[in-house]
């Protein structure tokens, strides 16, 4: 299954992405409000895209991001009903993200029975929070000290999209 839009093809990981990936897991400021460090080495990516292309055989829920033939970042559904995303800095501030997911949105509904979709971010991470209001995602509430990445806790916002009726 590949989803497209008028800037980007949404599509299952495979491995010639490892690099691409591998720039946004790897850069300091993609992963700021993420739940691990930035990755050290290629290897520790090439785990998180074993993952990524183990869960699309079962059924594509969690999607790259490409743009002009190059993997910027990853969108969809990780875990459970919960959605998030990320995408290379490069491309911060352009409607990629909200772009990726007004596809991801109603194909994740379509796909599955899940009554809502959730997600959790960093409060501070103003990008993260402005775009899931935009897509109509709604907060339930927050959570003190949520994350402790390198000795650093974070706080969480959750959200929460109902399926439409």
């Amino acid at each position: 299954m590949t989803l497209v839009t008028e800037r980007l093809i949404l599509r299952a990981a495979k491995q010639d992405d490892l690099m691409d990936l591998y720039a946004i897991f790897s850069d300091p400021r993609a992963m700021r409000y993420w739940s691990t460090l930035p990755h050290d080495s290629p290897a520790q990516t090439q785990q998180n895209l074993d993952r990524l292309i183990a869960s699309a055989e079962q059924q594509l829920t969690y999607f790259v991001i490409e743009r002009d033939k190059r993997v910027i970042g990853t969108a969809g559904m990780h875990k459970s009903n919960e959605v998030g995303f990320l995408l290379h800095p490069d491309h911060w501030r352009q409607g990629i993200m909200t772009e990726a997911m007004t596809a991801i949105i109603p194909y994740l509904f379509a796909v599955t029975d899940h009554a809502q979709l959730t997600a959790d971010a960093d409060p501070e991470n103003a990008a993260s929070v402005g775009i899931l209001q935009s897509l109509g995602f709604s907060e339930t509430h927050r959570a003190e000290r949520t994350f402790c990445i390198n000795g650093v806790w974070s706080d969480s916002v959750y959200f929460a999209l109902q399926r439409p009726s």
